[in-house]
């Protein structure tokens, strides 16, 4: 329940209770806090029984925590039944999808990919695609067109 609760925040907490409610004051609190977390603890755990009685003999080992998404995620998907990670990385992962389109483009272009061509395998995130090939620039019209384009002069702008 308090998990999140720190060592300094308990200690605040503590003496907080102390200045608000006194020390004459302040066992008497905490026994009726207490008594209120024990008869809503008691309230949940019945209104939990008749749940489970209500839905029959199927579901005596119903948990209300499996209803929770996370929960339900890890109990049902990732347990290793085949439904796993691993299945939803495999359906998620655009590698395969990728290579069909560049040897689809190779083979528009005339160039056929050979048996073990780079596009065969995965490539690292920097490595360029056709091995030695000059990168392309991507500046939005070239190098060309700024040589085109008038300087510019700071003290006007």
């Amino acid at each position: 329940m308090f998990s999140d609760v720190g060592f300094l925040e308990l200690v605040t907490l503590v003496i907080l209770a102390l200045v608000l409610f006194g020390p004459d004051k302040l066992p008497e609190a905490i026994r009726t806090v207490s008594a209120f977390v024990r008869k809503f603890r008691e309230f949940s755990e019945n209104a939990k029984n008749e749940v489970r009685t209500g839905l029959g003999p199927e579901f005596e080992n119903f948990e209300f925590e499996d209803l929770n998404p996370r929960t339900f995620v890890r109990k049902h998907v990732l347990d290793g039944d085949g439904l796993g990670l691993d299945a939803v990385r495999d359906a998620l992962d655009p590698r395969p999808e990728l290579e069909e389109v560049v040897d689809a483009v190779r083979g528009a272009a005339g160039a056929e990919p050979a048996a073990g061509s780079p596009s065969d395998r995965p490539r690292p995130a920097g490595e360029p695609a056709g091995g030695a090939e000059e990168p392309v620039s991507l500046r939005k019209g070239g190098e060309g067109a700024a040589a085109g384009r008038p300087p510019v002069d700071p003290d006007t702008t």
